[in-house]
């Protein structure tokens, strides 16, 4: 499986932008899919994920409420909507990929074994 994600980019404080992950693989319905970000000299951290065959993401805290994440099941795609940006959201944001992973861990990256190539978003001041 392969994961394309794009859309990232520089914006401003407030701004928005719209993350897009696109996958290889054709029936998706039992998978997670979602995202990660890194920040330089930061660990990796789980931003969101959506499970193909619901349509309720879950998110990290800093992010509830301003990101939404979404998918066309037809695509095999998600989406990362991105509000009310703030600096301390710059990061590479990274796509993953899940057929195993249990709901208590969608939030550990380390059940994931297909990632993207990533994509970069910095929010200036």
């Amino acid at each position: 499986v392969q994961l394309q994600a794009s859309g990232g980019g520089l914006v401003q404080t407030g701004d928005s932008l719209r993350l897009s992950c696109v996958a290889s693989r054709r029936s998706f319905s039992r998978w997670v899919m979602g995202w990660f970000r890194q920040a330089p000299g930061k660990e990796r951290e789980f931003v969101a994920v959506i499970r193909f065959s619901s349509d309720n993401g879950v998110y990290a805290d800093s992010v509830k409420g301003r990101f939404t994440i979404s998918k066309d099941n037809a695509k095999n795609s998600v989406y990362l909507q991105m509000n009310s940006l703030k600096p301390e959201d710059t990061a590479v944001y990274y796509c993953a990929a899940s057929s195993t992973v249990i709901s208590s861990a969608v939030s550990d990256g380390q059940f994931y074994n297909y990632w993207g190539q990533g994509t970069q978003v910095t929010v200036s001041s």
